[in-house]
């Protein structure tokens, strides 16, 4: 059964860091171009980040403190956040689809153009 399970949310204080997990099972994570999305409250979905090859996509509100990566032995992709900001506050979605290794990856994201899809993890940034 193809599933992709995201963990690591919670509440943290502005300024500090979390680290996003989604185990995929079901399908081999190193032959798909993978990303992570997120919903704040009242607002739509939006791409934060994907990665196809060796080529990555970071929305603008996050470069310099999100890190997309995957560990293909694991099978489980992770997105590293740092410098933790109020306006982060979302629920996270992990995602997936198969690729060519040279598909363009930010119209992948900003189109939300995957084929899997996880339940997502929230991420509550607070003092």
């Amino acid at each position: 059964q193809l599933q992709l399970v995201e963990s690591g949310g919670g509440l943290v204080q502005p300024g500090g860091s979390l680290r996003l997990s989604c185990a995929v099972s079901g399908f081999t994570l190193a032959n798909y171009a993978i990303g992570w999305f997120r919903q704040a409250p009242g607002k739509e979905r939006e791409g934060v980040s994907c990665a196809n090859g060796g080529t990555t996509y970071y929305r603008d509100s996050v470069k310099g403190r999100f890190t997309i990566s995957r560990d293909n032995a694991k099978n489980t992709l992770y997105l590293q956040m740092n410098s933790l900001k109020p306006e982060d506050t979302a629920v996270y979605y992990c995602a997936a689809r198969a690729a060519r290794l040279f598909t363009a990856v930010q119209p992948m994201c900003v189109n939300q153009d995957m084929h899997y899809w996880g339940k997502g993890t929230l991420v509550t940034v607070s003092s």
